[in-house]
């Protein structure tokens, strides 16, 4: 069980995502995944993120959205998983932070892609959702 600390920074990780969002035209949705969606995070489970934006490049290009969104987080990796690019950040007091950047699509629900089904059937928690589109996507999952 991780920390009342680290629940704490996670918590305020998840407040500040959706004024985030709201403040940048192209982000779309953003979803909680994993064990930390799923109630089950550990001491040393990281946070993971998925990011749907018209755009990823605008996010894997530059870096300026970083400390907007984990203040003081330093990129430490990028990975192509096809579909979502991870950004991983390290958040000053150890925590990582997976921040996966994909386009809208990959909500998509007619059909679902089977990579995206096992990720919401993993754990999947909206963080924001103006369009629903991750509610229309857990739902198809059930």
């Amino acid at each position: 069980m991780p920390s009342s600390e680290r629940r704490r920074e996670v918590g305020a990780l998840l407040e500040r995502a959706p004024g985030w969002a709201t403040a940048r035209d192209d982000v779309v949705a953003i979803a909680l995944v994993g064990s930390w969606a799923r109630d089950a995070a550990g001491p040393w489970s990281d946070l993971d993120l998925v990011v749907l934006v018209e755009d990823p490049t605008a996010y894997t290009e530059s870096d300026d959205w970083i400390d907007e969104l984990a203040p003081g987080a330093k990129l430490v990796r990028t990975g192509d998983w096809v579909a979502i690019v991870e950004r991983r950040l390290l958040l000053p007091s150890g925590l990582e932070v997976e921040v996966g950047f994909g386009r809208p699509s990959w909500a998509a629900t007619e059909p679902v892609d089977p990579g995206t089904r096992h990720v919401v059937r993993d754990g999947l928690r909206a963080v924001h959702d103006p369009r629903r589109l991750l509610a229309m996507l857990v739902a198809a999952c059930r």
